[in-house]
């Protein structure tokens, strides 16, 4: 039995509130479990120089912890002058991820930021992150075909994520701060809906894991995926 008495291929609660800030062009609050997560799509008509006048657009990410997210007070990477490595990963990651679900032909020379901002985390801040980042996305968007400001649709296919891990020699889905602190093989797995894979990152953390327990957790991820998917595309209509 899991500490929060799931069963080993349940997810956590899982609900999505849109258009919670009033000036951007799309935003959401995601809460799966007692992981919250501000995500929202800012638009603008430039890109970064390195793709200038090559008629495709940019989408990247930026992502931070408030203050008190956690148990105890972390500083604010802004007053110590850098973000930490952690940081740089994980906005990275979400910036790859949504990437890959764009045409950026379709976008033209335009930029895209998705801010991420944990106001409480309790794991799984990442996939939190990527899975309400692309509902704040798809609102970006949504505004601009609506205006005509597009003629063809940007986006390729709906992307979540989602944890899974094995604890106590058990594969799980969606691992709480409990589990994920405690469990033997940690991973985080980035999808479409087609089931195609856009990153997996596994690392065992205190025993190593077999091909078999590696296929386990990539049915986890799947069925995992498939229902926040759902969840996405239930709070746009």
């Amino acid at each position: 039995m899991r500490p929060s008495r799931r069963l080993l291929d349940e997810m956590r609660s899982v609900s999505i509130e849109t258009n919670v800030i009033k000036h951007a062009e799309g935003s959401c609050l995601i809460k799966i479990g007692d992981t919250h997560v501000l995500c929202t799509a800012t638009l603008e008509n430039r890109v970064p120089p390195f793709i200038k006048g090559s008629g495709l657009g940019w989408l990247t990410a930026e992502y931070g912890m408030i203050p008190r997210a956690t148990g105890t007070r972390t500083r604010r990477e802004a007053s110590a002058g850098k973000q930490v490595g952690r940081t740089v990963e994980i906005q990275r990651l979400i910036g790859r991820s949504l990437r890959a679900g764009i045409d950026r032909s379709a976008l033209g020379e335009r930029q895209i930021t998705i801010d991420c901002d944990v106001l409480q985390a309790d794991a799984g801040t990442r996939c939190a992150s990527i899975t309400g980042g692309w509902v704040a996305l798809r609102l970006a968007l949504n505004n601009l075909l609506e205006n005509s400001v597009l003629k063809n649709d940007p986006l390729l296919s709906p992307i979540a994520a989602v944890s899974c891990g094995i604890y106590a020699g058990q594969p799980i889905l969606d691992l709480d701060y409990v589990e994920d602190t405690e469990a033997g093989v940690d991973g985080n797995f980035v999808m479409t809906r087609s089931g195609d894979f856009i990153e997996v990152q596994m690392s065992a953390e205190r025993s190593t894991f077999s091909r078999s327990e590696f296929n386990q957790l990539l049915d986890l991820a799947k069925k995992g995926i498939n229902q926040l998917i759902d969840i996405q595309e239930a709070c746009l209509t």
